[in-house]
């Protein structure tokens, strides 16, 4: 990668949304950071509703395959998974906005990243949880750029979008359309299409579940913003581009 690429951190609520909903632009990216912001099981095993409809018996054994899916879609499209040690929703132990923040906060200061792209929360409300983190340090990381993605699968929900975006207004943020800058190395629109097919198909369980109906949606146009808000205090104001 070039000195002047952009290394891209993309923060995706649970295994499969960052390829979902950008794995056209994760093909363009080697090397960028896929970070799971859900990615631990329970302390206790239990059985959901879901993960039963996913094939599974239990949670562990659930979150240890889904572990595994994730690796095999990240390695197609030359990605590095990051992994937070937060729960789905469904196993009822949500970590709260600030203690959520404070740990995405530190993961991405700790990364070469220069380009960040965030869920912009649509529907599910771990993608909400994983929004409001975001939007919390947004402007204390001001000096990085923020781009946010429409949910693949989440943003076929009526309004939805609609509504997050004038969240965003409200919170004096700024979302102007926009893709995010493609790195050096470049392939073509048939190739990217290619890769981000064989990457999602990596994600069997959760397919599994969506039904063709649904999951055919990841195969739409990607949709990214721009975002922009007032710099916040500047206890991490260094530039961490390499």
């Amino acid at each position: 990668m070039s000195e002047t690429s952009p290394r891209l951190f993309i923060v995706s609520p649970h295994f499969d949304d960052a390829v979902f909903s950008c794995g056209a632009l994760l093909a363009t990216h080697p090397d960028a950071v896929v970070c799971t912001v859900f990615a631990a099981p329970p302390e206790q095993d239990m059985h959901t509703e879901w993960d039963r409809k996913a094939g599974f018996g239990s949670a562990h054994a659930s979150m240890h395959a889904r572990t595994l899916e994730d690796d095999a879609a990240l390695d197609v499209l030359d990605a590095v998974p990051v992994r937070m040690p937060f729960r789905d929703g469904q196993y009822l132990d949500s970590p709260s906005i600030s203690r959520l923040a404070a740990a995405l906060e530190e993961t991405i200061y700790r990364s070469t990243a220069n380009t960040l792209v965030m869920p912009l929360g649509l529907h599910h409300p771990d993608h909400v949880l994983t929004f409001d983190a975001c939007c919390e340090i947004l402007p204390r990381l001001s000096h990085l750029t923020w781009f946010a993605y429409a949910e693949a699968i989440h943003r076929c929900q009526p309004g939805v979008l609609e509504a997050r975006l004038a969240d965003l207004t409200e919170r004096g943020i700024v979302a102007t359309p926009a893709h995010p800058v493609a790195a050096s190395h470049t392939i073509d629109a048939e190739r990217q299409a290619l890769l981000k097919r064989e990457a999602v198909y990596a994600y069997e369980s959760q397919l599994r579940v969506f039904g063709p109906d649904r999951w055919q949606d990841v195969f739409g146009a990607e949709r990214y913003w721009q975002l922009s808000a007032p710099r916040g205090p500047g206890r991490r104001a260094r530039n961490v581009a390499h």
